[in-house]
Order: C-alpha cells, then sequence, then structure tokens
C-alpha cells in the first residue's frame, strides 16, 4: 500500500466557496504550489475522464522553473470528493519521466489524489487532501508543499 500525505483544514467559507477553489482556473493559480511559488497555467477540464494542466513556477532564486502537472479525473461527487490522479507532465500534458525533470529517481510517477469536502458548521468547510504514492526521499518536502498550498488557499478567504 502506497504511503500517504494529508492536510487538512478547516475554512471560513461554505462548501461550494472551498469546492470553486479546485474547479475555478483563476482560483487554482492562486494556491498551486508551494509557499513562493507561482501558478502561470491553469488549463481545467473539471469532469469525471477529464484533465487538467496545472503549472508551478519557482521563484527567481530558486532557478525560476516551471514544472506542469496533469490531473487526470477519476470521481468527482459535487460538493463532496473529487479523486484525481496528478503527474508531472510537458505543457501538452503528456505524462514526463520525473529523473528528467531532476527529481529523485524513487519520485512517484502517479499520486492518487483524493480531496474531500465536509460541512462542520454554518458556512465552516473541513477539506482534507490526502495523496498516495511511494515519496521515498521527498515525502517530508510532499507534506510541506501540500501544507504551504492548503495556507494559500485559506489566505484566500482571508482576505
Amino acid at each position: 500500500m502506497a504511503k500517504q500525505v494529508a492536510v487538512s483544514r478547516i475554512f471560513n467559507a461554505p462548501v461550494e466557496m472551498v469546492w470553486e477553489l479546485w474547479t475555478e482556473p483563476e482560483l487554482v493559480k492562486r494556491w498551486w504550489g508551494p509557499k513562493h511559488f507561482t501558478s502561470p497555467v491553469a488549463k481545467l477540464d473539471f469532469r469525471e475522464g477529464g484533465r487538467s494542466i496545472v503549472s508551478m513556477k519557482a521563484p527567481k532564486e530558486m532557478g525560476g522553473q516551471e514544472f506542469y502537472s496533469v490531473w487526470e479525473y477519476k470521481r468527482i461527487i459535487p460538493l463532496e470528493i473529487i479523486e484525481f490522479i496528478q503527474s508531472l507532465s510537458d505543457s501538452e500534458g503528456n505524462k514526463t519521466d520525473p529523473v528528467k525533470l531532476g527529481m529523485p529517481p524513487d519520485f512517484p510517477i502517479d499520486i492518487k489524489t483524493v480531496v474531500t469536502f465536509r460541512e462542520v458548521a454554518d458556512d465552516k468547510t473541513e477539506m482534507t487532501v490526502t495523496e498516495y504514492a511511494e515519496f521515498g526521499t521527498i515525502s517530508n518536502f510532499a507534506q510541506i508543499g501540500l501544507e504551504q498550498s492548503v495556507e494559500k488557499m485559506a489566505a484566500i478567504f482571508a482576505s
């Protein structure tokens, strides 16, 4: 069984607004990637069987490289669950060997990602993101990156 990294967060927003973080390209661009990274690209085909292409760009002082990922949606239950496989890709969404992008040899090719949404009070939503993969040497970075992305989500509702 694959290892997992997971982050749960309660947002001061109704489920519909938290859900939109995953379905609206301009919102995805505001949170995808760790702290100090930007997300120039978010082409979403949000439906079961759909494929989205998103990018994260490192800051200049970290090399400025842009990494693309493809999200292949497996299961969507509106306002409850989003399940997809995320993989590093080229800018067209073709899966790419992570090693060719400078990642360690044990970097996972496919990361099963499950996002759940639950109303916990009036206008409060608990969202949990769980990633399943053999993360190897990057498992700490995977956890930190996920936590930082969720922090960026929370900042959207704080403003």
